[in-house]
């Protein structure tokens, strides 16, 4: 069977793997939040970086990409490779409703985040949050980059993170940078029928 993928942060603009289809989704019963360090790919341990999860309660709006059953296994691997590099996430199956007009309702892989481990920071007051985009860089780029990429993506989704949206306010990011970055030759994800075969590198 085909696989369906929940994705809500960077998955949403260098998914890394092929899909069949792409559709904006909700997700009940978990939120998006910056509730991770990242020690690796957006910060160092003497530094943290924040990254995204899906934490318990609320709601989600993302994107749901269908992948074709003979390239499941290798995309399962892929992401587990890439979302659970220190693993705070468990990998888990949801129902997400598709909101692009057909009413359907799919099981999706979705990423969790682990409460127990050591990189969850929960609930941190937006102040805090912007100190931590701000200052930190890891091996694949600037914290900074990283959610504003988010948010762009999320704003062509027709998505309002009001929560967000004060946390761009908070750091004070020129819209020059968020031009530049919309323009970019990369593009959403959403945009695109057939990312490249081959994955890039990790981005949390």
């Amino acid at each position: 069977m085909d696989l369906w993928v929940f994705a809500y942060g960077s998955l949403m603009w260098r998914p890394g793997f092929r899909y069949e289809e792409a559709s904006h989704a909700l997700l009940e019963g978990a939120h998006r939040a910056l509730c991770l360090y990242s020690v690796v790919h957006r910060g160092v341990p003497t530094a943290p970086g924040l990254v995204f999860g899906l934490d318990k309660g609320g709601k989600c709006e993302g994107m749901a990409l269908r992948v074709a059953k003979r390239r499941a296994l290798d995309t399962r691997l892929y992401l587990q490779r890439r979302e659970n590099v220190t693993n705070t996430y468990h990998a888990t199956k949801r129902r997400v409703k598709l909101l692009d007009g057909s009413e359907r309702h799919v099981g999706a892989l979705c990423f969790i985040v682990d409460r127990r481990n050591p990189q969850y920071a929960g609930r941190i007051p937006l102040e805090v949050q912007a100190w931590l985009v701000r200052r930190s860089v890891g091996k694949s780029g600037a914290n900074i980059d990283y959610v504003v990429n988010t948010m762009l993506h999320l704003r062509e989704l027709g998505v309002h993170d009001a929560e967000l949206e004060r946390l761009m306010s908070m750091l004070g990011h020129g819209l020059m940078k968020v031009r530049c970055l919309a323009e970019d030759g990369s593009k959403s994800a959403s945009k695109s029928p057939r990312p490249a075969t081959d994955p890039p590198a990790p981005v949390e």
